[in-house]
């Protein structure tokens, strides 16, 4: 019996960064990383190409130069333009010649995926707007104010619209990479490159466990006596009327006060600080769950879980297996 010639293999998925000075090196070695060579262990399922505005040296964060020789014509054909973040693309312009280029790649059908500050080139580009979208949690207000149309979501590592997709910082974009390879290859494969990294195929939680605690700033002399007397005594049971009648005017005011100097309730602000207070604990100590919910007046182990996950979308047992300092206890 005669058979005939074995199938070809698919083609490679073309993908092609496109960076612009100042690149951060991070994000586009997250990049290169997953859609790069994996050496004769892995087969190799995609073609890796990096492109640029203005073919030549382009200025790192890290000080050094990419010599890049591809332009915009790059993108005509990539199936998945990934834009890793750039120093400070929010400070300046998109130019309008990236912007087209990218538009007119996401219009004949190319995936285009943004890591961290990529976003901010996705939303200039108008392919996020009324989307839910993702970004390092130190810009999302300002990618929220810039672009008034994309619904930021400041505390997912990463969103995937199938055509369009967006990541948090950092680390957060070898996360929506590794999805990316998944959703393309299948998960074994995508096992394989995340056992080769030695790296988790999944992370949980999400990124506003990495986010510094919310800090007061410069307060006016009516309530920096208030806060300092809050802040002593965490552990013990405060209402609203409490603080009014501590600062001697009634709760409306105390309320109007504490919204137009810091920008949030006074309930608010004193579980902000609880939660701050928590993470140091979890972070600093092998004090059990029920101790620190009454070290810092969230009265139970059972609340203090309850709210530690609606602030930060993690239990505190997983915040500290990743946060633990070194050497304590």
């Amino acid at each position: 019996m005669r058979h005939g010639p074995p199938p070809k293999p698919p083609a490679p998925h073309r993908v092609v960064a496109l960076v612009q000075p100042p690149q951060a090196t991070f994000a586009l070695a997250c990049a290169s990383e997953m859609f790069g060579e994996h050496g004769p262990e892995i087969p190799a399922r995609y073609t890796f190409e990096v492109a640029t505005e203005l073919p030549g040296p382009v200025r790192t964060q890290a000080g050094y130069d990419l010599l890049v020789a591809a332009g915009l014509e790059a993108l005509e054909r990539a199936d998945t333009v990934v834009i890793p973040g750039w120093g400070r693309p929010g400070d300046a312009e998109v130019p309008e010649s990236v912007v087209v280029a990218v538009r007119r790649a996401h219009g004949r059908g190319a995936r285009i995926a943004g890591l961290c500050s990529g976003a901010f080139v996705l939303a200039a580009a108008g392919l996020q707007d009324d989307r839910r979208a993702a970004t390092h949690w130190a810009r999302a207000a300002e990618l929220a104010d810039r672009f008034p149309r994309v619904r930021v979501d400041p505390a997912v590592l990463y969103v995937d619209h199938g055509d369009v997709a967006t990541s948090a910082g950092a680390a957060a974009g070898v996360d929506l990479c590794l999805h990316l390879v998944s959703a393309d290859q299948g998960a074994a494969y995508a096992m394989r490159i995340a056992r080769q990294l030695v790296m988790p195929p999944h992370r949980e939680g999400c990124q506003l466990q990495y986010a510094e605690p919310p800090a007061s700033g410069p307060v006016a002399d009516s309530l920096a006596p208030l806060l300092d007397w809050l802040s002593e005594r965490l552990e013990q049971p405060v209402s609203v009327a409490d603080m009014a009648l501590r600062s001697q005017v009634s709760a409306r005011t105390l309320t109007r006060r504490f919204t137009r100097q810091l920008g949030v309730s006074p309930g608010r602000w004193l579980l902000d600080r609880r939660i701050a207070a928590t993470r140091a604990l979890l972070e600093e100590t092998d004090l059990p769950v029920e101790t620190i919910a009454r070290r810092v007046g969230l009265s139970s182990a059972v609340n203090l879980r309850r709210r530690f996950h609606e602030a930060l979308r993690t239990t505190p047992a997983a915040y500290r297996r990743a946060f633990r300092a070194n050497g304590a206890g």
